[in-house]
């Protein structure tokens, strides 16, 4: 097995880093081949040098880093092992920040028990995204790992998430249902859950049902959500939360200068953050 943190160490690691950074900036590494600069097409490996150099210039101003997986496998083994270097130069050389695979998981037991052991051994990730759908059983596995995060996705910042996340079960939305329900399963601590921003006007009723959990947050930026409103309702005495920011940061340039604009665009937000922490 890898050598990583335990959660308790991990989610302290994480509190004490977002106390350090004044930061709870999540970055998304959602990387298209088409939108980065020309001349890192250059490169051996394009994808792994566009995040190295992302990292690299936003280590101390975000807290975690997020790679959506889709944006990797859609390039077959190429990207996979993109995505394996990237988690890899993370872990090596800045093992403090928090990692999560944006993977959306979730099947059947045995199922998820491989992609569990894909992620969070092979990968050495600190945390993957799972679906809940197909219940308990499907999320067990991934909780077994008690020195591990499953983020279990609540309700989602895109158009049509209250479709089905928002349908009234005895006068009680869905995923008020997810929650309470996720809260009973064994090691429900090592739970994390995501509200997307442009849902922050549902962050009051949920911190009441969950209020001690990480809740990771995507939304903020150029899908419209709004980050004031967002730490209004969601933040707690740990903070409690990740902001998540993929394109509004890694495209702020598409020149050579990229990786600085980047940095430019972090810390904004990362400015942002610490003027909301100190009213609180």
């Amino acid at each position: 097995m890898p050598n990583y943190l335990p959660l308790h160490m991990n989610k302290q690691a994480l509190i004490t880093q977002i106390r350090s950074k004044k930061s709870f900036l999540c970055i998304g590494l959602d990387v298209d081949l088409e939108k980065i600069p020309e001349h890192l097409l250059q490169e051996e490996d394009p994808l792994f040098a566009f995040n190295k150099e992302i990292i690299d210039a936003t280590h101390d101003l975000a807290v975690a880093y997020k790679p959506n997986t889709a944006f990797y496998e859609a390039y077959g083994l190429k990207g996979w092992q993109s995505l394996e270097k990237t988690i890899h130069y993370l872990n090596e050389q800045y093992p403090e920040l928090f990692s999560i695979a944006d993977a959306k998981r979730g099947d059947i037991g045995n199922t998820s028990s491989m992609y569990a052991k894909a992620f969070f051994e092979d990968l050495s990730f600190d945390a993957l995204t799972v679906a809940p759908y197909m219940g308990s059983d499907s999320v067990e596995p991934f909780l077994a790992y008690k020195d591990k995060t499953t983020i279990l996705l609540a309700l989602t910042s895109n158009t049509g998430g209250l479709d089905f996340q928002g349908l009234e079960i005895d006068q009680v939305p869905l995923y008020k249902k997810v929650l309470n329900t996720a809260l009973t399963w064994k090691h429900a601590e090592n739970l994390m859950f995501v509200v997307g921003a442009t849902k922050a006007d549902h962050l009051q009723a949920i911190r009441k049902l969950v209020p001690d959990h990480f809740l990771l947050v995507p939304g903020v930026g150029a899908q419209g959500g709004s980050l004031e409103a967002v730490c209004k309702y969601g933040l707690n005495r740990e903070v409690g939360l990740l902001i998540n920011s993929s394109r509004g940061i890694l495209y702020a340039s598409k020149g050579a200068d990229f990786a600085t604009a980047a940095r430019q665009e972090a810390l904004r937000i990362q400015q942002a953050m610490e003027s909301l922490l100190s009213k609180k």
